[in-house]
């Protein structure tokens, strides 16, 4: 669409909304919802395809239309316009999602695989058919999935809203070597990785100042997001949050057990190069948090965008023509927005569009590790293009599968540097790949232990904005250790990552 007032968009909007509203009254004509538990019929295996088929392209339009609005909430959070629009289409997807519930007990009630034997849409969609009945069994009445749907809108996916904004919209004041200069929070982020130490100390500096004065909103937010987390997985029988989590990313117990008992066994090896990283920056008792992210001293200073979507592709070339071909494609046909500015949402992320097109989000800082990202960024972008002809409950992945492109992305850029680079060149680009290993295993396990707790103490009561720092606090001290000089540890990750403002955890 040319814009918010193309009739093209308006038209869309309106045909969603009744698109949204003839689902319904399908699902109520083949009464799919859940009923006495049966073997399917001939019947049965008509609805099944005319629903399958229908709630497909419904929930197609909706995802084009949600990533056409949000492009420009995400870049521009101050377009009250745009923040309208996402709202009511917000609005459709709570009518929406009631009907996936119905989906699942009907499905459950029938059974996946004996409806598969009699409807082709069934058997075509027979995995996710069945991960429909197994959460069937996780499921409060129809009832109360639709008001939990409707009071959704204003409860989480609000205060979620508001975290994304505010945070979005903050800037603050760098004392930089050549004089101070008030920058946007994803800006004073991305210097972070700035080779000169002076930089990376003051935008540390910075976000200590500025952080703790939206402290109390985002405060609010995670309170109202995980406390309503807890009681509708209560209400859906749900053992403990972890449980709901693992089974929305299809990982068992056991596997995220032995993923734990990985991480645990890895910590001493992460430990000891971080407290190596620190002595190289002159730091005493572990690496200072500003230096966490530093290149080595001998490192390729910053690099242009130009120079890093060249190494991006370069790395993608030797693998692939066709994957060359994207890097190509993402920028003749403007698929990212790569600079930070402000009122633009921080971090990094790539949502489907139209067809096999996608949109990608970056914060752009000039660093090694930003063409690292690009290239992780542009791997879910690759992956799009191959879930491009499936339906939209077929590409409704776990975690696990989602980030397998994402992260054979960024590995084929550090294994074509490795494989050209000598010296101090190689052991810099090494340095880089440790450091997002690290972010990985160690920073994602801290917010891992950060969640466990505020999920365990919400159950009982709201927590203060001191008492997430010091969780947050405690939580890095258990995963980087004597890696990390605690006293220089950021109390205020949880203000600032935006996954931590859903029902599940972190990453899953």
């Amino acid at each position: 669409h040319e814009s918010f007032d193309a009739r093209s968009f308006t038209d869309a909007m309106e045909r969603l909304g009744a698109d949204v509203g003839r689902l319904g009254l399908l699902f109520d004509t083949h009464d799919v919802r859940g009923i006495t538990p049966r073997q399917p019929t001939a019947d049965d295996a008509a609805a099944a395809d005319a629903v399958i088929t229908a709630f497909n392209s419904v929930a197609e339009a909706n995802s084009i239309l949600g990533a056409y609005v949000y492009a420009t909430v995400s870049t521009d959070t101050r377009h009250e316009r745009a923040q309208g629009l996402l709202s009511e289409l917000e609005v459709l997807e709570a009518n929406l999602s009631p009907l996936t519930a119905r989906l699942a007990e009907w499905v459950a009630s029938l059974g996946a695989d004996a409806l598969a034997k009699l409807s082709d849409q069934a058997r075509e969609h027979l995995g996710p058919l069945r991960r429909l009945q197994a959460r069937a069994e996780h499921q409060m009445s129809e009832a109360e999935e639709h008001l939990y749907a409707e009071l959704s809108t204003t409860g989480s996916s609000s205060w979620g809203r508001l975290q994304g904004d505010i945070t979005s919209q903050l800037k603050a004041s760098v004392a930089l070597p050549d004089g101070a200069k008030e920058l946007p929070m994803a800006a004073i982020r991305g210097m972070a990785s700035n080779p000169d130490a002076r930089v990376r100390k003051a935008a540390y500096d910075a976000e200590m100042q500025a952080w703790p004065t939206i402290g109390t909103a985002c405060a609010a937010a995670m309170n109202a997001i995980k406390g309503e987390a807890n009681s509708v997985n209560r209400r859906r029988n749900w053992a403990s949050p972890l449980d709901a989590s693992l089974y929305a990313n299809s990982v068992s117990r056991p596997t995220f057990d032995a993923m734990q008992s990985a991480i645990h066994a890895s910590l001493p090896d992460f430990r000891r190069w971080l407290r190596v990283k620190g002595q190289l920056n002159g730091d005493k008792n572990g690496v200072s948090w500003w230096n966490l992210m530093a290149p080595l001293s001998f490192a390729p200073s910053n690099i242009s965008w130009d120079e890093g979507v060249q190494l991006v592709r370069g790395a993608f070339g030797a693998y692939s023509d066709g994957l060359a071909g994207l890097v190509d494609r993402s920028l003749n046909e403007k698929w990212i927005d790569a600079e930070p500015r402000e009122g633009k949402v921080g971090g990094a992320f790539c949502m489907s569009f139209v067809d096999d097109r996608s949109l990608v989000l970056l914060n752009w800082s000039g660093s090694v590790d930003s063409a690292q990202t690009t290239a992780h960024e542009l791997g879910h972008a690759y992956h799009n293009t191959q879930l491009a002809h499936r339906t939209p409950l077929q590409r409704n992945l776990p975690m696990a599968l989602a980030e397998t492109a994402s992260i054979f992305c960024e590995t084929l850029v550090v294994e074509e540097g490795l494989s050209r680079l000598q010296g101090d060149e190689r052991l810099a680009l090494l340095d880089v790949d440790l450091q997002g290993a690290a972010q990985v295993v160690v920073d994602i396990h801290s917010r891992f232990l950060f969640e466990s707790e505020v999920f365990a103490r919400r159950q009982r009561r709201t927590l203060g904005v001191s008492e997430f720092n010091e969780l947050m606090g405690e939580a890095q001290n258990n995963a980087y250790g004597d890696g990390i000089d605690q006293s220089t540890a950021h109390p205020y990750m949880w203000i600032l990552k935006p996954h931590y403002y859903g029902s599940h955890f972190y990453n899953w």
